[in-house]
């Protein structure tokens, strides 16, 4: 696990000043503390920083290149089968020099190229300079939990781990990309390929970049194929669950330092401590974090349940509302793009203190994803089974009735009107009414233009026909999984230098899921049924089947009592309001119901703090 940056000035050939490459890795430092290097080749520079994991030696370091300095890879991530790929390389009479995961993608690389990718099982950012061939590619493993961001400037690409490298380089700009704002008020992160920045781009998940002869190719190397042809009965998904999560958490164990688990008594981390102990790892060390505002933010009683189940060295950590506010400024630095993920605070304080004990920790991230784990899923099926009473009574007589039940009941009337593709647009999804009413009459004209409901539609095309717990799976996968969960859970743990493994998104997961009848993944309304039935045995009951908590933060509280000065006086001022997205009077009374307890609206209070802080930080 490491930070990456380079650039190929590809459109002129001009030589790259050493000072604009280290620039871009010096802002990442924290990424790599362990050591630095850097490659210069006329118009290709490539720099690394380093987190020692595999193969401590300085033999490992980047940028690492082959021994007759044909091809250079620069590379982020770990590839955990890198054991079995480097025995099938050596029996074909590849040579190496190191124990690293790094040279046997690098020599996989050489021998297959950008066929190399359908090989590594892992998570990875990297680029390679093949010198003979004049050749420079980029990829990004299947899932997108390592990230990849570029721009292509006057010279050529830039390219690095986190946007903040990029923006170290003089000719990028640093202007608001109108075309997400509606999307990030929609969900509170930026899905699809671009971001915030105008003209900064991600690599998506699955896919690759290569420039050769000035010409720049993007492929898709990767994707989930639905194919529910078969049905092969509830047995063997049980049986199969349970043999790929003991592979995926074997692997993932492979390292050269200390490593733990993040655990919240959930099923999930609950599962991947379970698994370790059924593997034998000796002296499992776990990590919880909890805030201490009552039982509906702290869920350590069943994480010390689980630890002392399986004998876990355990650590807890509890936040406070000064923790919260503190690193406010560092969060927004951290995450480049604005991320309503405020468990990422949480997260970051868990992941410093865990660092003080180990290097590597795992977490049940990604579970939810493959095995239909949240509970919006439940209230999605029955707003669609609630559109089969005929339009003519739902519409004009019962939907007016909801409406005057409140705000949730009135949520669900406003989507029984609308088609799945509209109607569902992530887990976060906040109701077009009230984001609508901030918006100023001028915006509201762009937000028509550039709707998050248009950006998301080539999501709901790849799954047009599929039942819709695929269709909201998916949408899930490639959305809200990579640009808020994976991108937090990159950035708050790298920001500890701490390196961060989900074994439940090993790509084998998400194929077999694909292909697994949904009925398997929620039966019943019950939520990762299969993922439940493989774990009795494992884990109590009490640990599988207890309500989903995941990680709260009592925003609404903080709002209301310790945190509310500093909010009103960030978002209800004149700079806020002057950038002509929100209504101040909207504001205004936003603000003002929260403090007097009228209504809870927290989450768009926070949404409007951090697009706020956004903007100071990287616009200002």
């Amino acid at each position: 696990m490491c930070g990456i940056a380079g650039i190929y000035n590809f459109k002129t050939n001009k030589e790259v000043s050493p000072v604009q490459l280290e620039a871009m890795c010096k802002v990442i430092d924290y990424r790599g503390p362990d050591g630095h290097g850097y490659f210069y080749d006329n118009q290709v520079a490539l720099g690394h920083r380093r987190l020692t994991i595999i193969d401590t030696n300085e033999r490992s370091n980047q940028p690492m290149q082959t021994s007759d300095r044909e091809f250079t890879i620069c590379y982020n991530g770990e590839v955990y089968n890198y054991v079995e790929l480097k025995e099938q390389l050596l029996q074909r009479n590849a040579e190496f020099r190191t124990t690293s995961d790094t040279e046997v993608i690098l020599q996989l690389y050489r021998e297959q190229g950008a066929d190399c990718l359908k090989s590594l099982n892992g998570m990875f950012a990297f680029a390679v300079w093949d010198k003979v061939n004049k050749e420079f590619f980029l990829a990004r493993d299947r899932v997108g939990i390592k990230p990849l961001f570029y721009t292509m400037t006057d010279d050529g690409i830039v390219f690095g781990s986190e946007i903040k490298s990029l923006l170290e380089i003089e000719s990028v700009a640093k202007q608001v990309n109108p075309k997400l704002i509606d999307s990030y008020m929609s969900v509170g992160y930026c899905p699809t390929n671009e971001t915030l920045f105008k003209g900064i781009y991600k690599l998506e998940p699955g896919h690759s970049l290569t420039i050769k002869d000035g010409q720049v190719e993007i492929k898709k190397y990767w994707d989930m194929e639905f194919d529910k042809s078969q049905d092969k009965g509830e047995e063997y998904y049980i049986d199969k669950t349970r043999e790929l999560f003991e592979d995926a958490v074997k692997i993932q164990l492979r390292s050269d330092v200390p490593l733990g688990v993040f655990l919240s008594g959930g099923i999930d981390s609950s599962a991947v401590v379970a698994m370790m102990k059924k593997l034998d790892v000796k002296d499992i060390k776990t990590f919880s974090v909890a805030w201490d505002y009552g039982d509906a933010f702290n869920e350590t009683q069943y994480a010390r349940q689980v630890s002392e189940q399986f004998g876990t060295d355990h650590t807890e950590y509890f936040m406070t509302a000064e923790d919260f506010k503190d690193f406010l400024p560092d969060y927004i630095r951290h995450m480049d793009e604005p991320v309503t993920e405020a468990a990422a605070i949480s997260l970051y304080y868990l992941a410093k203190k865990t660092k003080e004990k180990v290097t590597v920790v795992l977490s049940g991230e990604g579970a939810d994803e493959v095995y239909g784990g949240y509970p919006i899923y439940k209230y999605m099926h029955v707003v669609e089974q609630y559109k089969r009473i005929p339009k003519f009574i739902r519409n004009p007589l019962l939907n007016p009735i909801l409406r005057l039940m409140g705000t949730k009941w009135a949520k669900y009337a406003d989507l029984s009107e609308k088609p799945i593709s509209e109607s569902y647009s992530g887990v976060s999804f906040y109701e077009d009414g009230a984001k609508n009413r901030l918006y100023t009459e001028k915006f509201s004209e762009q937000a028509k233009r550039y709707s998050n409901t248009n950006n998301i539609k080539p999501y709901y095309d790849y799954t047009d026909g599929e039942d819709l717990q695929t269709q909201m799976q998916y949408l899930d996968v490639k959305t809200w999984l990579v640009d808020d969960l994976l991108i937090k859970a990159d950035r708050m743990s790298m920001a500890a230098s701490l390196e961060l493994r989900v074994p439940f998104l090993d790509h084998r997961f998400l194929e077999f899921s694909a292909t697994m009848p949904s009925e398997y993944r929620f039966k019943g309304y019950e939520n990762k049924y299969i993922l439940k039935k493989a774990m009795e045995g494992f884990l109590p009951d009490e640990i599988l089947y207890r309500k989903k908590l995941g990680f709260p933060t009592p925003l609404s509280i903080m709002f209301k009592g310790d945190l509310y000065q500093y909010v009103s006086e960030i978002i209800d001022c004149e700079q806020a309001h002057q950038r002509g997205y929100f209504k101040a009077d909207e504001v205004k009374r936003l603000l003002a119901e929260h403090k007097a307890g009228k209504q809870d609206h927290h989450r768009i209070l926070w949404q409007l703090l951090v697009l706020e802080l956004w903007h100071r930080e990287f616009i200002d």
